[in-house]
């Protein structure tokens, strides 16, 4: 059954895509056909592909638009009055005793071109006179219910299930409606169905799940990493040949699929009812790339099992600060050597490159890589503290000097872990919370990504963002900071701004303590020697100084700077980093400019400052104390800029 142009109708294809009606009707032929590697995965963006927003479609949930037609309704027949909902028409038509249940002559009834076409109203009273709900028709063999899945009509779907449609009823291809939903891309409904009851791992008559046609038949990432974020089994098998989602994947050339259910999981070793693995059908398929990555996958696995391996695994993050203090000290020790060679030293600050590489190249994992810059940034502070109470204290050891260095060091390691420590503001649901949410925001209409996270599958708060590298929605997300190596949120944003202050205020201790030094230790006359006359002299005085004054000036370069933007954001705009973003996005593509201290949380500099730390000042102020895991949109439209710019994920 192929979607062509009837009269006044649109033309659709459901050949690589899908497609939406926008007001007119549509007309239906024999031989239809649907490929399922067309465009990708169409996001829960309402109304468009790949996120792209259609003007006039905002909601996935919205009849189509009401156009006027040069055809005097009065005079088309029951079918053409169905495709375009003249439901006074339709009525007339069938008071005059049309029968409601009667098919065309290619077996399809009045329903499914109502739900074709998105015709809630005409949907409505058919069902009032007694329209089969469930009436299987068409080449395919459909339920009305698998017409407007078809076509991505959420509203349609849940209009029919209010009524009774029967989602686990399959098509003549075998193919029940949350199999459809997928293969068509349309996640908002797939996701409506599993809430509503559907299970992910649900069989079609071919005795494949929805995560196995999605790997085997839609070419990218999506929508298998919809369907696992679902929980979808990674290692279930098919009836007939046994087959995987991984086994799936690599049939069809599948990369992307592939490395999703690959990092989730799945087994590279399950052999199919011919007795081939994963990496056996690479080899069949001659896909270099598949067979470069499960081999791969399959060495690591085996390695993982090792006992010292599961040990280096456990203590990571301790092995990687040490070793990361050992660098920052060996290359310092190097260039404060006792030595004329240049040579011998070249040659030892070779072997630490050398050595630096050889471990880089085991930081496989991206979990392990980005705790590089945390692990760095200690190893300098260590080292910093090391070099006051050695090269810095015999100098000056004023009582007073040295206090106000040891608080504000234990304030800089204070806020650090109460940073990394506390939860930035995770939110968090139960399986059945998120499917309560899926299904009363898809009823309300508001099953889009402003309001629900796509890949979080439950409803945002207020000023909450996904973060792709914690893979979770944080309230409040101001940045993920790789200086934590974590998410900067509502409970911890005010811890690390604290930070910033005590990094910037030990930089300083580290500038002032450099400098009584060098005037005590290293004569130098600028104004006689010049610039690099006095470098040398410094250098050759004491090149562990030069060299901890140089980590003391790049941590104070970015860490001021950091400090500066976050209190310029948060005493006179109001906003995160994620939210100034956004705004300036979106001030790029709005017609009418506006001004980014023109937001609802700007309560001017003093409030804001007081309501950021929780200030109370022995009573004279009085924050607002509010838990932002908890503050839904309510008030504001969802047209505000502040709500416009979407998540996609």
């Amino acid at each position: 059954m192929d979607w062509s142009e009837g009269d006044g109708g649109h033309s659709h294809s459901h050949m690589g895509g899908s497609c939406h009606g926008h007001g007119g009707g549509h007309s239906h032929s024999h031989g239809h056909g649907h490929g399922h590697g067309g465009p990708g995965f169409s996001s829960f963006m309402p109304g468009g592909i790949h996120g792209q927003m259609v003007p006039g479609s905002l909601d996935p949930t919205q009849q189509p638009r009401k156009v006027s037609h040069p055809e005097d309704s009065s005079s088309w027949d029951i079918i053409k009055a169905t495709q375009f909902g003249a439901l006074e028409r339709c009525k007339e038509l069938i008071e005059a005793g049309y029968d409601v249940r009667q098919p065309d002559k290619e077996n399809v009834t009045l329903l499914h071109w109502a739900a074709i076409n998105n015709r809630a109203d005409v949907v409505k009273y058919y069902i009032s006179k007694g329209a089969v709900i469930d009436q299987l028709g068409g080449d395919l063999n459909s339920t009305p219910l698998h017409w407007a899945i078809r076509q991505g009509h959420l509203s349609m779907v849940i209009q029919l299930m209010r009524y009774g449609a029967d989602p686990s009823l399959a098509d003549g291809e075998g193919y029940r409606s949350l199999h459809l939903a997928v293969l068509f891309q349309h996640m908002p409904i797939a996701a409506y169905l599993m809430a509503k009851g559907q299970e992910v791992d649900s069989l079609d008559i071919n005795g494949e799940t929805p995560l196995m046609l999605a790997a085997q038949k839609i070419i990218g990432p999506e929508p298998t990493n919809f369907l696992i974020k679902c929980n979808a089994s990674v290692n279930a098998v098919d009836k007939m040949n046994r087959n995987s989602p991984l086994h799936c994947a690599v049939l069809a050339g599948n990369v992307d699929a592939a490395h999703i259910l690959l990092e989730a999981g799945a087994s590279v070793d399950l052999e199919n009812a011919n007795g081939h693995s994963p990496i056996d059908l690479a080899h069949q398929v001659h896909s270099p790339l598949l067979i470069h990555m499960l081999s791969v996958v399959k060495t690591e696995r085996m390695k993982a099992n090792a006992t010292c391996v599961k040990l280096l695994n456990r203590y990571k993050v301790c092995l990687l600060c040490v070793f990361s203090v050992f660098v920052v000290g060996a290359i310092g020790s190097i260039l404060d050597m006792k030595t004329e060679s240049w040579l011998l030293k070249g040659v030892l600050l070779a072997c630490i490159i050398a050595v630096i590489n050889l471990t880089s190249r085991q930081l496989k994992t991206v979990a392990l890589r980005s705790l590089i810059p945390s692990t760095g940034l200690m190893a300098s502070i260590f080292w910093m503290v090391v070099t006051w109470g050695f090269w810095f204290l015999p100098d000056d050891p004023s009582a007073t000097v040295q206090m106000l260095f040891t608080v504000n060091i234990t304030a800089l390691l204070y806020y650090y872990l109460r940073s990394c420590r506390t939860d930035p503001g995770i939110i968090k649901a139960t399986e059945e919370e998120k499917k309560k949410n899926i299904v009363v925001l898809a009823e309300a209409g508001f099953l889009d990504p402003r309001i629900f996270c796509t890949s979080c599958m439950m409803r945002k708060p207020m000023r909450a963002n996904h973060c792709f590298s914690c893979d979770a929605c944080v309230a409040k997300q101001d940045h993920h900071s790789i200086w934590i190596n974590g998410c900067i949120g509502a409970r911890n944003h005010p811890y690390f701004v604290l930070f910033l202050v005590a990094l910037n205020s030990l930089c300083v201790w580290m500038f002032y303590g450099s400098i009584i030094y060098w005037s005590k230790h290293c004569p130098a006359h600028y104004t006689e020697q010049g610039v690099w006359g006095v470098l040398t002299a410094l250098t050759g005085c004491s090149p562990w100084v030069l060299y901890i004054f140089c980590f003391a000036f790049l941590n104070a370069s970015w860490a001021s700077i950091l400090l500066l933007v976050q209190l310029y954001q948060i005493a006179f705009l109001g906003l995160t980093t994620a939210e100034r973003a956004n705004l300036m996005h979106r001030q790029r593509k709005l017609p009418q400019a506006f001004s980014l201290r023109q937001n609802p949380f700007n309560l001017g500099v003093v409030r804001n400052l007081v309501n950021f730390f929780q200030w109370r000042c022995c009573g004279l102020c009085k924050p607002v104390v509010l838990d932002w895991t908890q503050q839904y949109p309510m008030g504001l439209s969802r047209d505000h800029p502040m709500f416009s710019g979407p998540d996609v994920v």
